[in-house]
């Protein structure tokens, strides 16, 4: 069993000192009702008194008092499943990992400036199921649609230029693999998201875009890099005085300069209706409004409520309030008896009963 307020189960510390202050109040009334007649006249001027009544009342108070408690916890055990709607979209993220990532000419790297745009879109878009799949010479899908952010975050951690079993830079087949990710999804609410630095030496492009157009799948690219470019850095290259050596050559020699290819990136938002940017802050300011698209309903486990009974708690106090009602009319009664007595000695003589 679980509460759905658990912050007022504080509320039944109220129960015993509801008990114990309705306790303290009717030894209060009874000492005062004894200073008016001795306890031995009392079955006869107050025929509905008892200590067991006093009792019961008293326990009846700190009942009603728990159960008021507990229900305003809200007590539930049990769980169903219903469908919810959740507004937001549903974003395949393909993220280029070729080894012209690694160029410096962002700071720190392409690769790692794509990687925090991936992890603020994903921190900023909660309501939003995201997928990533990684992009070289091939498309490998690192995670389907979730709602789990840290998956995501623990993923990108894993990720680094050139890391996939086949090299190479070719956009087309890794779009085609995050198209097959949108199968069960709404057609209206397809959109992925290109990080890349343009560089696409396939030739399978144009029929992965064809196929995105076709499936009603929004595109937008964001372009990492600059048009100036910034050479290859080689892993594990050493310094020994070759100022050209950590860095990749080309077949005469020469320090491989990679830019960032606008064009490709372009193509590909324009055909499928989506936008193209460079790296920086308007990229989330195209992407945020998505959060306002509805999507289906999603069926999902939800606990329920079980307390069926919320009107005892108030017949419980209305019976004790009855019950102190009827004490004070008693009260009032055995004065009035009082004032009409006459004492001869030690016999006592009713004029007239109480009313």
């Amino acid at each position: 069993m679980s509460f759905a307020r658990p912050e007022l189960l504080w509320l039944l510390l109220l129960a015993p000192a509801a008990a114990a202050l309705a306790a303290w109040l009717w030894r209060r009334r009874l000492a005062a009702d004894a200073a008016w007649a001795s306890r031995g006249l009392w079955d006869r001027l107050l025929a509905g008194y008892s200590r067991q009544r006093v009792r019961v009342s008293v326990a009846l108070l700190a009942v009603a008092v728990l159960a008021t408690s507990l229900a305003l916890a809200r007590p539930r055990w049990g769980s169903e499943t219903r469908e919810v709607e959740r507004r937001g979209v549903d974003v395949v993220v393909v993220l280029d990992s070729s080894y012209s990532m690694a160029a410096r000419d962002v700071t720190p790297s392409r690769m790692s400036v794509a990687e925090t745009l991936v992890r603020r879109l994903v921190h900023d878009m909660p309501a939003h199921r995201v997928a990533l799949v990684q992009a070289e010479g091939e498309g490998v899908v690192m995670a389907p649609l979730t709602l789990d952010g840290a998956m995501i975050d623990l993923l990108l951690d894993a990720i680094e230029p050139g890391t996939l079993p086949t090299p190479g830079t070719e956009l087309g087949p890794a779009l085609t693999t995050a198209l097959e990710l949108f199968a069960d999804t709404e057609r209206e609410h397809r959109v992925m998201v290109l990080l890349s630095d343009g560089e696409d030496h396939g030739s399978r492009m144009e029929s992965a875009v064809d196929r995105l157009r076709d499936a009603g799948v929004t595109v937008h690219a964001v372009g990492v890099g600059t048009l100036e470019g910034a050479p290859l850095p080689l892993p594990g290259a050493g310094g020994d005085g070759d100022r050209r050596k950590p860095y990749k050559l080309d077949e005469e020699g020469q320090v491989v300069i990679s830019r960032l290819g606008e064009a490709v990136l372009e193509t590909v938002a324009r055909e499928t209706g989506g936008v193209y940017l460079r790296a920086d802050n308007r990229y989330f300011d195209v992407l945020l409004p998505l959060a306002r698209c509805p999507i289906r309903g999603l069926p999902r486990l939800e606990p329920h409520f079980t307390l069926k009974v919320p009107p005892l708690p108030g017949r419980l106090l209305a019976a004790v309030l009855a019950d102190a009602q009827r004490a004070r009319r008693r009260d009032g009664g055995l004065k009035e008896a009082l004032y009409h007595f006459k004492h001869d000695g030690a016999r006592v003589r009713v004029l007239k009963p109480a009313q």
